[in-house]
C-alpha cells in the first residue's frame, strides 16, 4: 500500500533529475502519471522504461496551454480522473548577475524564464482546474530555495521563484476549499537543469558530477549532496489525501543549508 494508491498525477518535465525521480517515487506510491515532457529523446526513454498501463508521456512544452491541456486530457482519457498537478519544469539562469548580462540578454533572458518559472504553472493550473476540483485534488509547484533566499542563482532566476511562491499563495486562496495547492523548495542537487538558449546558456549544465556534488555537500549543513529522489517524499506528502489533507499555500523548504547556499551556485559552475 502506498500513499497515493489509485491516484492519477500528471507532472510537467519528467525526464531527468527531479522529474524523473518524481515519476520513479510516484509510481512507487501507487500513482499512475502522466508526464508533459519537452525533450523528444527523454520522452522516448520514459515510454520505453515505464509500464505503459501507469505512464502516459505527452510530448510538448510546459509553457504552452495546449500542451498542458493535452496532458492533462491524455491523463484523464486513460484514467478517468485527476488528483494531483505537479509543475515541475524550470529553467536557470546559470547565476549570470545584472552586470554580467547584455541588456539583450536580461530582455530575452527574463521572457524565457519567466514563461517557464511562472507562466508554465499558471497555465498548468488553468488546464487542470476543474479537474482537480472535481475530484478535491492538489496542486504542486517545484519551486527552490530560490524562492526563500538571494544566492541560488542570478536575479532573472531568483525573481521566477519569488513569483512562483507568490503564485503559490494566490492560487490557494483562490481555490480554497476544493483544491490544495502548495510548493517544494529543494536545495542543490546534481541534475540536468538547463538555462535559456536566448542567453547562451542551453549547456549550462553541471556536467561533473562528482564535483558538483561535492561542491554541495561541502556547503550543506548535513554534509551531504542530496540526490533528487531524496526530495521527493514532499511532493508525497503534499499530494497524499490522508496525510497533506490540512496543508494549502504553503512552500515545503526541504533545503540543508541556510545561510551557506549564496556561494553554492558559483561553486557549481567553477567545479564545471
Amino acid at each position: 500500500m502506498g500513499w497515493l494508491d489509485a491516484q492519477v498525477a500528471v507532472l510537467t518535465g519528467g525526464g531527468s533529475g527531479l522529474g524523473r525521480a518524481l515519476v520513479d517515487t510516484l509510481l512507487d506510491e501507487g500513482a499512475m502519471v502522466a508526464v508533459l515532457e519537452y525533450s523528444a529523446d527523454k520522452a522516448e526513454q520514459l515510454r520505453t522504461s515505464c509500464d505503459p498501463e501507469r505512464v502516459v508521456v505527452v510530448e510538448g512544452d510546459a509553457g504552452s496551454f495546449e500542451s498542458n491541456r493535452q496532458v492533462v486530457q491524455a491523463a484523464v482519457q486513460k484514467w478517468g480522473r485527476l488528483d494531483t498537478f505537479i509543475a515541475n519544469a524550470g529553467l536557470w539562469d546559470a547565476n549570470r548577475g545584472v552586470q554580467d548580462m547584455s541588456v539583450e540578454q536580461i530582455e530575452a533572458g527574463f521572457d524565457d524564464i519567466f514563461r517557464l518559472n511562472v507562466k508554465a504553472p499558471l497555465l498548468g493550473m488553468k488546464a487542470a482546474v476543474d479537474e482537480l476540483r472535481a475530484s478535491n485534488g492538489s496542486f504542486i509547484v517545484s519551486l527552490s530555495n530560490s524562492a526563500l533566499y538571494p544566492g541560488g542563482g542570478g536575479p532573472l532566476y531568483i525573481a521566477s521563484k519569488h513569483a512562483g511562491m507568490g503564485l503559490v499563495k494566490q492560487l490557494a486562496y483562490e481555490l480554497a476549499p476544493d483544491v490544495r495547492v502548495n510548493g517544494v523548495a529543494p536545495a542543490g542537487m546534481v541534475t540536468d537543469l538547463r538555462g535559456p538558449a536566448s542567453m547562451g546558456l542551453e549547456g549550462a549544465v553541471f556536467a561533473d558530477a562528482e564535483a558538483s556534488a561535492k561542491a554541495v555537500a561541502d556547503k550543506s549543513a548535513l554534509h551531504r549532496c542530496p540526490d533528487p529522489v531524496d526530495y521527493t517524499g514532499a511532493y508525497v506528502l503534499l499530494a497524499s489525501r490522508r496525510y497533506g489533507i490540512t496543508t494549502s499555500g504553503s512552500v515545503l523548504d526541504v533545503a540543508n543549508a541556510k545561510g551557506l547556499i549564496g556561494r553554492v551556485a558559483d561553486d557549481l559552475l567553477a567545479a564545471r
